[in-house]
């Protein structure tokens, strides 16, 4: 299932390409490693209802030479047809739980290319915040491509914890 989603060119729109099956194996391979190293990484998220796969919500760590600090950054994937149903805010805004009450992390980050206006709807949605200066260029992209400029937006453990009570600014 995870390789139809990966292969459908409207799900990867923003990605670099669409991933074939062995390439999604792939990734497979690497979501589990991620959580054998450090003890999390990315989890399936499937509907209740049905217990259909939608696709993935959870954390990343991204390499040492990556333009943005801290190195642990909370992203999302999932299939078109659960596009603007809430699923990946929702999934995201558990993610962010663990991350901050389990895991004690300080501050977590998430990132997209400019023009993904879902992807930035969802952190602003989870109360994440852009500086301008903090935008990059994505390495993995060539130069001149129309998706290597990223945006990124940051979240502190504070933050989070203000926005849960009712304190924190909705942005």
């Amino acid at each position: 299932m995870l390789a139809r989603i990966n292969a459908d060119p409207e799900v990867m729109r923003y990605r670099f390409k669409p991933l074939t099956r062995q390439e999604t194996d792939e990734l497979i391979d690497e979501f589990e490693a991620c959580f054998d190293e450090h003890g999390f990484g990315l989890w399936a998220v499937e509907r209740t209802v049905d217990g259909q796969l939608l696709g993935y919500v959870g954390l990343e760590v991204a390499g040492d030479d990556a333009p943005y600090r801290p190195l642990i950054h909370i992203g999302w994937h999932l299939a078109a047809d659960a596009w603007g149903r809430g699923y990946a805010t929702e999934a995201a805004t558990a993610v962010l739980d663990h991350a901050f009450d389990e895991l004690a992390l300080a501050e977590l980050i998430a990132h997209t290319t400019a023009p993904n206006e879902r992807s930035r709807a969802v952190m602003r949605r989870l109360g994440m915040h852009r500086d301008p200066h903090d935008d990059f260029d994505a390495q993995w992209y060539p130069e001149g491509h129309p998706y290597r400029r990223f945006v990124l937006y940051r979240i502190t453990a504070e933050e989070w914890r203000a926005r849960k009570a009712g304190d924190g600014p909705v942005r």
